[in-house]
């Protein structure tokens, strides 16, 4: 089941929360609405299920939702055929985990109504799926917080839906157990392939979650692609800045053979530190700190001409071969720069002509 936004807008007041944003959806991917808060994704979420509506039109092309090419801007979120999945859950407290899971097919009207074994099948059924088949006694307080959004999502599915809508899944959860579910939620939705928009602004889970990822900032959408395409590939830079560490350094000095720059931006794993001067246009730093735990150490530079700091990640082999220590003055080379000038974007991957052009961008 496919799903397409064409030109949707939503005030709230004064508010803008989305800015004629239009968006469509491939059935059975799982695509991630990836941005800080308030950027509208949640607003955009929430429209796609029924429970927020577009700004009225006089045209016909605006504010439309469609689910396969059918229009359901009208239809109200019980008639679309959505399981939508909240950040905390909501679990009714009273009933047992498997009479949540039951709850959306126990109260349809009679004539759509299965029957209790074919319910009872069906709740069995997910609770498998969903790792929980014996937890179907319990109460929603007798469980973690990683087991609680499992039966919410169960819950969601029971109905069969069209699309699955998730809000935050994972945002009230500690750290690995995040983790834990995003494998784990990766794999059930290769299982089921059902269309699936998930909301996060965490940069990590959409990037390894998502098939497609969508970055919203400030109620307009600044890029879609596939993850590894919105990384190495930012279309503005607001996406490489929001997408990851990265340092940014500001030009104006510059007299290229291109037009003039604004900013340069190199991600930590780019920047290769050396103890000796290889080249003219290698960076003269100076090490502040080195963070040695983890497979790969963080060492914060700082440029000896401008002040400006520098983060790099380095392999703990190469770390310790460089032996380095606070206050030791050292050079970098970049693999890796992105450039946005106005109205255009340039990058490279050759060293020397990446250093050429932060040295030539910083007056070195």
């Amino acid at each position: 089941m496919s799903i397409e936004v064409r030109n949707v807008w939503k005030h709230f007041g004064e508010f803008t929360a989305l800015a004629g944003v239009s968006l469509k959806v491939e059935t059975g991917r799982l695509t991630a609405l990836l941005g800080p808060s308030g950027s509208g994704k949640t607003t955009l979420l929430r429209i796609i299920a029924g429970l927020e509506f577009a700004d009225a039109s006089n045209d016909p092309e605006w504010g439309r939702v469609l689910f396969h090419g059918e229009d359901v801007s009208g239809v109200p979120a019980g008639k679309r055929g959505v399981g939508f999945v909240f950040q905390h859950y909501a679990l009714f407290k009273h009933m047992t985990v498997a009479e949540n899971v039951a709850f959306g097919l126990s109260v349809r009207g009679r004539s759509t109504r299965p029957s209790k074994k074919e319910i009872a099948d069906r709740v069995a059924e997910l609770l498998d799926l969903v790792q929980l088949g014996k937890f179907g006694g319990r109460l929603p307080h007798q469980l973690s917080g990683g087991q609680r959004q499992r039966v919410a999502l169960a819950r969601a599915l029971a109905v069969q839906p069209k699309v699955l809508l998730l809000d935050e899944p994972f945002g009230a959860l500690d750290a690995q157990v995040r983790k834990d579910l995003r494998r784990w939620l990766r794999s059930l939705h290769e299982k089921l392939h059902v269309t699936t928009v998930f909301v996060t602004h965490d940069q990590e889970e959409a990037l390894e979650l998502a098939d497609e990822v969508v970055v919203m900032n400030q109620a307009k959408i600044e890029q879609v692609g596939e993850p590894q395409t919105v990384y190495d590939r930012p279309a503005s830079p607001f996406v490489i800045e929001f997408l990851g560490n990265v340092n940014r350094l500001t030009a104006g000095l510059a007299k290229l053979n291109v037009p003039a720059r604004d900013v340069l931006y190199v991600r930590p794993h780019d920047v290769d530190i050396r103890r000796t001067r290889t080249g003219e246009h290698d960076l003269q730093v100076r090490v502040l700190h080195v963070f040695s735990a983890g497979n790969y150490g963080r060492v914060t530079l700082q440029r000896v001409t401008t002040g400006e700091p520098l983060e790099a990640e380095v392999p703990r082999d190469r770390l310790r071969e460089l032996s380095l220590q606070q206050g030791d003055e050292a050079f970098v080379v970049f693999r890796h720069v992105r450039l946005f000038p106005k109205g255009e974007f340039f990058e490279t991957d050759v060293p020397e002509q990446a250093t050429a052009l932060a040295a030539d961008s910083y007056s070195i």
